[in-house]
């Protein structure tokens, strides 16, 4: 699904060079099906929030030569902070 890898790509686009992120949830909502003939599909991804420990995001695939909604998708990553050197 590239709707999953805008959004880590996304969320991972925001953070400091050394800090990590796990996703924690993932919500996708296929809307339409997908034929050969269907065309080129365009799936952007977008923070909404990014804080110290949490950030969220949502994702769109939409149809390049139509505009219309494939799918849209949502997820909730925690913020992964380095360990301290032993």
């Amino acid at each position: 699904m590239p709707a999953d890898s805008a959004l880590g790509c996304a969320v991972l686009s925001w953070l400091p060079a050394g800090i990590g992120y796990t996703t924690t949830q993932l919500n996708v909502h296929m809307l339409r099906p997908l034929f050969a003939d269907s065309g080129l599909l365009r799936c952007e991804g977008l923070v909404l929030h990014l804080g110290r420990t949490m950030a969220t995001a949502e994702a769109r695939v939409v149809g390049v030569e139509n505009g219309k909604l494939y799918a849209h998708a949502t997820t909730t990553c925690a913020i992964l902070a380095p360990r301290p050197a032993a």
